[in-house]
């Protein structure tokens, strides 16, 4: 994009037209890219997108609409019609031609909404390409709403978080950055860093008119406060990144205390082999499950005690990784036994990792007080069966106790992406510089330079001071067609 592209128009969130868009960068190519929006799985309903300048024009000859030819379709109507090449009917259709800015990319745009099937949809858009359309790349719709200026990075990338959703908490955070919850506090920030500089440049450059008399003691506040705000987003970053990705769940234990049983039992499926061998499971199995809002990854481990064994040891030393890198334990012991001395040299590989102790067994009898290792341990203690079920539901519930939804829920900016928490980290760093800078006594004009770091850090969360090849890198990671 050259330097002072703006915006055609103002979009529906209310973005003034002429705003500048991303600056030293080239638009990208402006010809009219094609894909089906809605994936190629059979359905009720499939659509073929069409998005760029003229793309009525070129889907006009391939649709066939009574009394009307689509160049002179009303915006914002659906059209009954047909979709047919060289005189061959493709399939019947609800036509929609949308008019920039007011698409989802803000360009002119076609939608054919077909039936659903894999082969209906594959039909119709190779008839688009042969018409001229060039295939979308991956997440290209979505890269053209935002170099377009009808989104921002940050709503941009909250596109894909709101289609990954599988919980309604990550649904309803998705829902809040996409809106311009993130936005408008990063520009809020930024707008107060830039004030700050401009007042410091203004002076250096007109000290007759502009006094820095005694400015260092003003502003020494504000940038604390700025501090503390960007500190507050990166303190919901632990909270997001549970939201976005799962909790990560090590089940770790001795061979043979259930392991195996328990993630098969969470999963509803046999997942894992369970015998009454010990060493059955040699690496780490990996799966999800919800439960309730939250999601589990849950790491099903090798039993941890000592073997000789090459191929058992490196399925141990996974073990020891996963603990390590976990958001949750559960340690379980065989709870229809007396503790071993093993059992309780684990709870040492679990300090400082949040925890609970599972006693599994329960149906054939338990030979240990759950009250008592609660009190012994400091661990919270369940009695629990992998084989019928019982005390799960229990140990459940204190897992969402635990990761408190509530409270994240009613955080008013939650920062899910971890680019977003890099960045917020680097302007954090920069602002305590500036602090640095004010307690030395150095000159202004140094304090501009940790400003501007900040200032450019904040700016690449939204995408005003991103490069060419970051916005790539980011879009390639969209699906197909959005």
């Amino acid at each position: 994009m050259s330097e002072g592209l703006t915006a055609a128009a103002s979009d529906a969130q209310g973005r003034p037209e002429g705003r500048p868009l991303l600056k030293g960068r080239k638009m990208v190519r402006q010809d009219i890219i094609a894909a089906v929006s809605t994936g190629l799985i059979a359905g009720g309903i499939g659509i073929v997108r069409v998005s760029g300048a003229g793309a009525a024009a070129l889907c006009a000859p391939l649709v066939r609409i009574r009394g009307l030819d689509l160049t002179e379709a009303q915006p914002n109507h659906l059209y009954y019609g047909k979709i047919a090449e060289n005189g061959a009917v493709l399939d019947e259709a609800l036509i929609a031609v949308l008019k920039a800015p007011h698409s989802y990319t803000a360009e002119d745009t076609v939608e054919l909404q077909c039936h659903g099937g894999p082969l209906v949809l594959q039909r119709v858009l190779e008839a688009v390409l042969r018409a001229g359309a060039r295939l979308a790349e991956p997440g290209e719709f979505t890269k053209r709403a935002f170099l377009n200026g009808r989104l921002d990075l940050s709503e941009a990338e909250a596109v894909m978080d709101l289609i990954s959703a599988d919980t309604e908490l990550a649904r309803e955070t998705a829902v809040k950055q996409l809106q311009g919850a993130h936005s408008e506090k990063i520009r809020a920030l930024r707008a107060v860093l830039l004030e700050k500089t401009a007042f410091i440049e203004a002076a250096l450059d007109d000290p007759e008119h502009y006094s820095l008399d005694g400015y260092g003691e003003k502003i020494r506040p504000e940038l604390e406060d700025l501090k503390a705000q960007i500190e507050a987003l990166l303190s919901s970053s632990d909270n997001g990144r549970v939201l976005a990705e799962g909790i990560r769940t090590a089940i770790v234990g001795r061979p043979n205390v259930g392991k195996s049983s328990l993630l098969n039992y969470l999963l509803g499926f046999e997942r894992a082999i369970v015998t009454r061998i010990p060493g059955t499971t040699r690496d780490t199995i990996e799966e999800s499950c919800r439960v309730g809002q939250l999601v589990l990854k849950l790491s099903d481990t090798a039993g941890i005690r000592e073997s000789e064994d090459t191929v058992e040891r490196i399925g141990i030393d996974r073990a020891r990784e996963a603990v390590r890198d976990a958001d949750l334990v559960l340690l379980m012991w065989d709870g229809s036994q007396a503790p071993e001395p093993e059992d309780r040299a684990l709870l040492e590989l679990c300090a400082g990792k949040p925890a609970l102790l599972l006693l599994n067994k329960a149906d054939l009898g338990l030979q240990a007080d759950p009250a008592a290792l609660e009190k012994e341990t400091g661990r919270a203690c369940f009695a629990v069966s992998a084989r019928d079920g019982r005390g799960i539901g229990a140990v459940l519930e204190r897992v969402q106790e635990m990761f408190r939804l509530e409270e994240i829920r009613q955080q008013p900016v939650l920062v899910t992406n971890l680019r977003h928490k890099a960045l917020l980290q680097d302007a954090a760093a920069a602002l305590e510089n500036a602090l640095e800078t004010l307690r030395s006594g150095a000159p202004e004009d140094f304090l501009t330079i940790d400003l501007l770091d900040a200032y450019r850090s904040l700016g690449l969360i939204i995408g005003e001071e991103a490069g060419e090849d970051l916005i790539n890198e980011i879009f390639s990671k969209f699906c197909m067609g959005k």
